[in-house]
């Protein structure tokens, strides 16, 4: 019988890049996550068959031998030497899976469009983490690096507040009345969190502005009203704006929007967080992004 592990994907709302610093911030799940399926044999083979779909249709393949590490075959060797990798540290850290004679069959299932940027990756190191019994943070440390609040999302299936140095993770509920009047918009690219990541840490670290992120997102938890959120996230913009030298997302794409535009996660791609105005829909069609979702349907 195979085995089920579920993940949720994950937004960041507030505290980008300076989470990794230790400030407060504040993450939601999404409703869309990855599927985990297991089976286990005894078998000399000793060999892992890997099946990845995306949306419910297969896209890589692939068998490897685990007492050599070895790939055998596979229709994507640049895809298949990441799981390799991933694999390979699971065994480092687990004394279940992967240590006797046997043979498993895995499939795992992304629900989301894999540029929505919602934790493809998070959200199968905490699959793998659960399924072998490790801790998914040193598991993504080992893999990936970041600051590990996706995979606290992943786990929790909840909102959180989170901080780094030394990991804090609290469950919140966050459902404010106005939850109804904010939409997400894409924006039709991916970013590269590694590559934001890389780019952050370039940068003189600054504890005023910390403090400043952890005191919006504890504003931001207890907004009571969208005017409210909208200036806390405006004043968010202009704060990491000025602090990495970017220009916004209004500023770059949404000039005259009567909205603020809250980007989610690192800057230049994926979602941004807006609320609705007018006639919203044609106006972001008419700019060409046309992949507009309301926050009760992706949100979970």
């Amino acid at each position: 019988m195979k085995n089920h592990i579920f993940s949720p994907g994950k937004l960041l709302i507030t505290s980008e890049y300076f989470v990794l610093d230790g400030a407060l911030a504040l993450a939601v799940p999404t409703r869309l996550g990855q599927d985990f399926y297991s089976e286990e044999e005894k078998d000399s083979a000793s060999m892992v068959f890997w099946e990845a779909l995306h949306e419910n249709k297969p896209w890589l393949s692939i068998q490897i031998d685990y007492k050599n590490w070895e790939i055998i075959q596979t229709n994507l060797p640049e895809s298949a030497a990441f799981i390799l990798k991933v694999l390979q540290n699971v065994q480092k850290l687990s004394t279940e899976k992967f240590h006797s004679d046997s043979t498993y069959k895995i499939t795992t299932n992304l629900q989301f469009p894999s540029n929505y940027g919602l934790g493809s990756s998070s959200t199968l190191m905490n699959n793998l983490a659960e399924w072998s019994c490790i801790d998914a943070f040193l598991l993504n440390e080992l893999s990936l690096g970041g600051s590990g609040y996706d995979i606290a999302v992943a786990q929790e299936k909840s909102a959180i507040l989170y901080q780094n140095n030394p990991r804090k993770v609290e469950r919140v509920e966050f459902n404010p009345s106005f939850t109804d009047d904010l939409i997400f918009i894409h924006l039709n690219q991916k970013q590269d969190s590694r590559e934001g990541i890389r780019a952050f840490q370039s940068q003189k670290k600054s504890l005023d502005l910390r403090t400043d992120f952890s005191e919006i997102t504890q504003k931001v938890l207890q907004c009571k009203t969208l005017e409210e959120f909208s200036n806390l996230m405006m004043l968010h913009e202009s704060k990491l704006s000025e602090f990495l030298g970017m220009k916004t997302a209004k500023e770059k794409h949404f000039q005259d929007c009567p909205s603020f535009i809250k980007s989610l996660g690192a800057w230049g791609g994926d979602f941004v967080l807006a609320s609705k105005f007018g006639d919203y829909k044609n106006y972001f069609f008419e700019r060409n992004f046309k992949n507009i979702l309301e926050w009760k349907n992706l949100i979970a």
